[in-house]
């Protein structure tokens, strides 16, 4: 059995792992000449992509794109400098920085011989190497699942293409469309049961959510780009000894932490998962009980490596990302991290003018992090307030409401009167604001 049968057989990535071979050739596009330099920053974050998987990138190259063909993506001229590129450095998989349709990757393995796979192949493949928990490893594989469903056809065609072989073995010429038809029912169950699952996990994390709410502890969600140092932070801060690894996503699962602020005030901190550039839909939506984790905090505390030379482009990335969430209007602290590798320091005045709450830290030396907590309790009052109120009892609803929005402080009785020391959301001041004392 050839090589390409056990790829086509096992997966698309398993030949990869199968093989002592790791060579990788990454392709990038672009249409105009001002956009060349984007290309080539976009190909350096695949070629971390690679890395994080385990193949060794051999060689970059960006095409200027002047239009996409419809049956190979690149043209003729581009496919056949590639297949001769892969011959001559013994490469065994081209990643495209773009998304290519599955014709499209049948026809370009055709062409060039080897494994053709793309960014959102690429991304699912690396997530899959670092789930570590029962809910990532669900989420990964309804991503996959849902990946692989277009693409059946060319994991199959090699045994439409065999005759019969008798005593020896083979295929019926057909037996790969009828292959295709099983693969097909089995997929959609698959994806029908995992998609239950996850259902059941985000009930859970739903009651966890509500509990924490019933607390009202304010709740930070730690996000940015994947690699910014959200866990080292996490650790910094709280002595989690949560993963930390100089790699794209080498954490998948929200973990949550309790710190308590030098004011004694308690909050909780959530690490959440790495944003990245064009992060595929797939993968938003299995890992959208995770995400939502985002949606219901209080404040974010964004996190950006500063010393990265796309930070302002991660920046903008995962803005987008958090306006894809709905969460672009939660309270915002902007922590600029690893300012220790930082050699132009004039990036930070760029944040401090378009970025709100902006705090440069290094979490890694634990530097910082006293203004960063001075931060977090300014921003916490600005959204909260702690007020003594004298309520009658006859406005019981109130109180009952109150109790169930806010965090009571003290209880107590005058009378007919309820005494409430208690930290409530400034939206809703103005209700209460006659009852103050």
């Amino acid at each position: 059995m050839n090589e390409n049968n056990i790829f086509q057989q096992t997966g698309r990535t398993r030949l990869l792992e199968l093989t002592d071979n790791k060579n990788a050739l990454l392709i990038g596009a672009f249409e105009f000449p001002k956009d060349k330099g984007t290309c080539i920053e976009n190909l350096e974050e695949l070629n971390s992509l690679s890395d994080t998987f385990g193949l060794d990138t051999i060689d970059k190259i960006s095409v200027h794109l002047r239009k996409i063909e419809s049956s190979t993506y690149l043209g003729s001229g581009k496919v056949q400098e590639i297949a001769d590129i892969v011959n001559e450095k013994d490469i065994v998989v081209v990643i495209f920085d773009m998304d290519i349709a599955p014709h499209q990757q049948r026809n370009l393995e055709k062409k060039i011989k080897v494994a053709v796979i793309d960014r959102t192949e690429l991304i699912l493949s690396v997530f899959a190497i670092h789930a570590k928990t029962k809910e990532a490893n669900m989420q990964i594989k309804l991503a996959q699942f849902k990946y692989e469903y277009p693409r059946l056809k060319r994991m199959w065609t090699h045994l439409s293409r065999q005759r019969t072989g008798g005593a020896s073995g083979g295929f019926l010429k057909g037996e790969g469309e009828k292959q295709i038809e099983i693969d097909r029912r089995i997929l959609k169950t698959k994806i029908s049961k995992i998609s239950s699952d996850i259902k059941d996990i985000k009930k859970q994390r739903e009651l966890n959510r509500k509990q924490r709410e019933k607390a009202k502890i304010p709740t930070f969600a730690i996000v940015g780009y994947t690699n910014a140092g959200k866990s080292t932070l996490m650790n910094a801060l709280t002595n989690a000894n949560v993963l930390v690894e100089d790699k794209l996503f080498a954490t998948l699962d929200t973990t949550t932490r309790r710190y308590i602020l030098s004011n004694q005030q308690q909050i909780l901190l959530i690490d959440t998962v790495g944003f990245i550039r064009k992060l595929p839909h797939l993968l938003i939506a299995s890992f959208r009980s995770t995400l939502e984790e985002i949606t219901f905090a209080d404040i974010l505390i964004h996190l950006v490596d500063v010393s990265s030379k796309a930070a302002m482009e991660h920046t903008k990335q995962s803005y987008q990302i958090l306006k894809e969430l709905n969460a672009e209007n939660i309270p915002i602290i902007t922590v600029l991290n690893k300012v220790d590798k930082l050699e132009n320091k004039s990036i930070i005045t760029y944040f401090k003018l378009n970025y709100p709450n902006v705090i440069a830290i290094s979490a890694l030396e634990k530097k910082g992090l006293d203004e960063l907590e001075e931060k977090i309790e300014e921003t916490i009052a600005s959204i909260r307030k702690i007020v003594k109120l004298k309520i009658p009892q006859s406005y019981y609803k109130l109180v009952a409401a109150l109790i169930k929005d806010s965090r009571v402080i003290s209880t107590d009785y005058d009378a007919n009167d309820i005494i409430l020391e208690i930290e409530i959301p400034k939206m809703i001041y103005s209700k209460v604001s006659q009852f103050e004392i």
